[in-house]
């Protein structure tokens, strides 16, 4: 996951509209938990819109282009698939987070060809309140 935003030295990048809130969002997210696409996707329905902004929303596709496009400056492994699998191309740099932070893993079946663990999405998944105890 790379950010693909160009910006000159010490400017801050400009994002689309709603890839800015998407960014945002996965900033809120607290080590050790994670958001699916559609969490995210949900969390920005319900947000109130500033004056003057038009209510641009999306759906998990969106949220993922976003993420695939800009997500680089933000935690891009704390937003997932649903099912817990790991992004596809990035799942042994994901993992190595994941491990750093403590986010609950299951390992992977005797008989899955890559051995890579899969995320425990009951015990990992953040639903964006604020209290979380401090363990996932």
């Amino acid at each position: 996951m790379s950010g693909t935003a160009d910006t000159a030295a010490g400017e801050p990048p400009e994002y689309p509209e709603y890839a800015e809130r998407v960014l945002a969002v996965a900033e809120l997210i607290p080590a050790g938990r994670v958001m699916t696409y559609g969490d995210v996707a949900e969390w920005l329905e319900g947000e109130e819109q500033p004056e003057g902004l038009p209510a641009t929303g999306g759906g998990p596709r969106q949220v993922g282009r976003a993420m695939a496009l800009y997500g680089g400056a933000v935690p891009w492994w704390r937003v997932v698939r649903a099912d817990g699998r790991l992004l596809p191309g990035s799942e042994l740099r994901a993992l190595a987070h994941y491990r750093d932070e403590g986010t609950p893993l299951r390992e992977a079946r005797s008989g899955a060809e890559d051995h890579i663990p899969r995320l425990d999405m009951r015990r990992a998944r953040w639903d964006g309140r604020q209290d979380t105890g401090g363990a996932p």
